[in-house]
């Protein structure tokens, strides 16, 4: 499969998956857990737990590798006042997320096209990583 070919496929798995949740059946169904935009299989309570347990602050940067649209380290970083990097291969998903992540966390987040296994940065740079369903 050629890049091109590549992208368009990646583009409509992530419609085809996610978009669901802004059709008004879909608004009723967020409005119902919290008003977010799933893209995983993350829970709001898992994440909050996530939160609860980080023993992190506004002081301290957050890794969310395999952050899609950015769930759920944007929940994270916005209940402890974290800065994110939010971090994924589909371009796709980032650029999917960008506009609610900008709402929530504004100059707070860095949103990075990579792989989570091979970033250029050293260690003990981040002081939490979070991750859900990459490893799945």
């Amino acid at each position: 499969m050629n890049d091109l070919a590549h992208q368009r496929t990646t583009i409509r798995s992530y419609e085809d998956r996610y978009l669901r949740f802004l059709t008004k059946a879909g608004f009723a169904f967020r409005s119902g857990i919290g008003g977010v935009i799933p893209n995983g299989w993350t829970t709001i309570e898992q994440a909050e737990w996530m939160a609860s347990v980080a023993a992190i602050s506004e002081d301290d940067l957050l890794l969310d590798i395999g952050a899609g649209r950015g769930w759920p380290g944007s929940l994270i970083a916005k209940e402890t006042g974290a800065r994110l990097v939010s971090v994924d291969v589909p371009l796709e998903a980032l650029r999917q997320g960008a506009e609610d992540l900008c709402k929530k966390l504004g100059p707070r987040v860095l949103q990075v096209c990579g792989d989570g296994r091979i970033l250029p940065i050293g260690d003990a740079h981040f002081s939490a990583v979070c991750q859900a369903d990459v490893l799945c």
